[in-house]
């Protein structure tokens, strides 16, 4: 299966990205912490050089939190990560005291230089579906109050205030070109990063339970089936997928499998892997 796609509005966030990164103090890069290598997207990491940067792992509370704890030790060789939930509100309010942390020397040193104190600009990037309106409606307790006219406001972006010392510039989700590594594809489909308009459900299904038979066989039990090895007919089956003349609407299972996936119900799952 091969996923591939870039639809004409995700070159225009790339140029805007450029364009009002020179706005900001501080970059809120959100990933997924179910694929802490695969939701990041490498564009990003060229794109913002040397601009500071937090790292923020979301959906925390459906990934497996053993990978979870070995990614962090990971990532923080690089620059400051943190793991969060935003629909539960874990671990959220250790993201303003790490962008203060990250900005005090730019803030001092402009201080110094007679720049009247201001609040520290934040830009929030990512690729879709890592959560990042539910996490700007905890850091404002759902009042995603505006700030008025401010430089890098463009159609579709907007400065949001979520904190008395603290401007975050909303960007629309970014993906790349071309996934290098079909598997990455096909994780970040079972996720729901990547329109479901752009594969077919039931080969990914198919890959996915192939993927947690190796890696997650406990999974299938949510489907009370006796065999190991489940199959989208095995879930059909389970569930009364039929269809005229009692075939299996293998669609429907398919669609019930990745729905369930994403929402946690098979378990608490990390998909990418550091080295044992």
């Amino acid at each position: 299966m091969n996923i591939q796609w870039y639809p004409g509005h995700m070159a225009k966030t790339k140029r805007l990205l450029t364009e009002q990164l020179r706005w900001v103090d501080v970059v809120i890069e959100l990933g997924d912490a179910r694929l802490p290598r695969s939701s990041r997207n490498p564009l990003l990491q060229e794109l913002l050089g040397s601009k500071a940067k937090l790292l923020i792992l979301n959906k925390s509370d459906l990934a497996d939190p053993f990978w979870t704890k070995r990614w962090l030790v990971e990532l923080q060789k690089v620059s400051p990560v943190i793991a969060v939930s935003a629909t539960r509100g874990l671990g959220v309010s250790q993201i303003i005291p790490h962008l203060n942390q990250l900005v005090t020397d730019k803030l001092n040193n402009l201080k110094a230089k007679g720049v009247r104190s201001r609040t520290i600009r934040v830009m929030a990037v990512g690729i879709p579906n890592t959560g990042k309106s539910s996490l700007i409606n905890q850091l404002t307790g759902g009042a995603n109050v505006r700030t008025g006219n401010k430089p890098g406001v463009t159609r579709g972006n907007q400065w949001i205030r979520i904190h008395e010392q603290v401007d975050l510039l909303d960007t629309p989700g970014l993906l790349w070109p071309k996934f290098e590594d079909p598997e990455v594809g096909r994780k970040l489909a079972a996720v729901g990063s990547v329109s479901d308009d752009v594969f077919d459900p039931e080969e990914l299904s198919a890959w996915l339970l192939d993927w947690l038979y190796l890696h997650y066989p406990e999974a299938g039990k949510r489907y009370k089936i006796e065999s190991s090895r489940i199959t989208l007919e095995a879930i059909g089956q389970a569930r009364g997928c039929l269809i005229q003349g009692g075939r299996i609407d293998t669609l429907k299972a398919a669609q019930i499998l990745l729905r369930e996936f994403r929402q946690g119900k098979l378990g608490r799952i990390t998909m990418d892997r550091l080295k044992q």
